[in-house]
């Protein structure tokens, strides 16, 4: 895995409650629909943070399909 693709569109969790403190909603208060591509040292990091109590979890499940 060399890059992860977090975008709105395509999680499950899309306008549930998952999205009030969604990692990239904490990190980046972006718009709803900007994609958010990190590499696997990023996430690397992103998940030291997380088990840390730094950063909430990344909640973003793909959609089938």
């Amino acid at each position: 895995m060399d890059t992860i693709t977090v975008e709105c569109d395509s999680c499950a969790a899309r306008s549930t409650t998952a999205c009030d403190d969604c990692v990239v909603t904490f990190l980046l208060g972006r718009d709803p629909d900007d994609a958010v591509v990190i590499d696997a040292d990023e996430a690397r990091a992103m998940r030291m943070l997380e088990q840390s109590g730094l950063l909430p979890a990344l909640r973003f499940e793909g959609r089938a399909g």
